[in-house]
């Protein structure tokens, strides 16, 4: 079976490449054809967000607003499914045509066949969705991708009640801002299994260490400069999490 940390980095190996929202810097974000560039370019995963329409569907997209991905205006968790499948997700690159919202299953079939490591966020930070975790872990059970997905969130009581439901499920714990005593916090109040930190996290002193002597991974969000990616690759991060995968792929292989 495939193992989310099979590359770990106590034996010297290189930090994975997940690719944010898909390879989001050469095709719309959090679409398949994202999702499929990503797999293309030899990401070892994908990073992608997951919401609830207001009929209760588990739709891939980043912001609780459409107005920045669309050409509508309005929050997800007011338009049913059907209503989304009408309007165009392309981000504004509009030399892709018309692209539709793909829904969490629709994802998990594409990347069913492939090895690829599939970090789900989930956005329960502005509209908690009441039941969105249990649905998620429901679907990635039906799908048989257990041992592939690690789930994420800002919202840490989500983390927290992830493994709540379920002892078993890899979880990681997203923040921004610099929080003193990070890992002990994480581990203590959330029983996680990775801190996805801002880039700029993995500058404290010891914070590598901390994470290592508490059983934390580092996978690092947004990493798209190549100064950054070395950095990262250097700190020897479990993760590095990029619109740009083949460019953080061709760093990372060096250390």
């Amino acid at each position: 079976m495939f193992d989310l940390f099979s590359k770990k980095k106590e034996d010297g190996t290189r930090s994975l490449i997940w690719a944010h929202r898909g390879a989001s810097a050469y095709a719309p974000e959090n679409s398949l054809l994202a999702f499929e560039k990503a797999a293309e370019l030899g990401a070892d995963g994908v990073e992608l967000d997951v919401q609830l329409t207001k009929d209760n569907v588990l739709v891939v997209t980043h912001d609780e607003k459409i107005n920045r991905v669309t050409d509508r205006e309005g929050f997800v968790k007011d338009y049913t499914y059907e209503e989304l499948l009408d309007m165009n997700f392309n981000a504004g690159k509009k030399k892709f045509g018309k692209v539709k919202i793909p829904t969490l299953k629709e994802v998990y079939e594409l990347l069913k066949p492939s090895n690829l490591t599939i970090n789900v966020e989930i956005k329960s930070g502005v509209f908690f969705y009441e039941g969105i975790e249990k649905m998620c872990l429901d679907l990635t059970r039906e799908m048989g991708l257990e041992d592939r997905v690690l789930y994420s969130s800002f919202n840490h009581y989500t983390v927290k009640k992830m493994k709540e439901l379920d002892s078993t499920v890899k979880t990681g714990l997203l923040y921004a801002d610099g929080i003193i005593d990070i890992a002990s916090y994480a581990k203590e109040k959330t029983n996680c299994d990775a801190l996805h930190p801002a880039l700029y996290n993995i500058q404290y002193p010891g914070y590598m260490e901390e994470a290592k002597k508490n059983g934390l991974d580092v996978n690092v969000w947004t990493v798209n400069e190549k100064e950054y990616m070395k950095m990262c690759a250097k700190a020897k991060v479990n993760a590095i999490i990029t619109n740009y995968p083949d460019v953080a792929l061709d760093i990372a292989k060096k250390y």
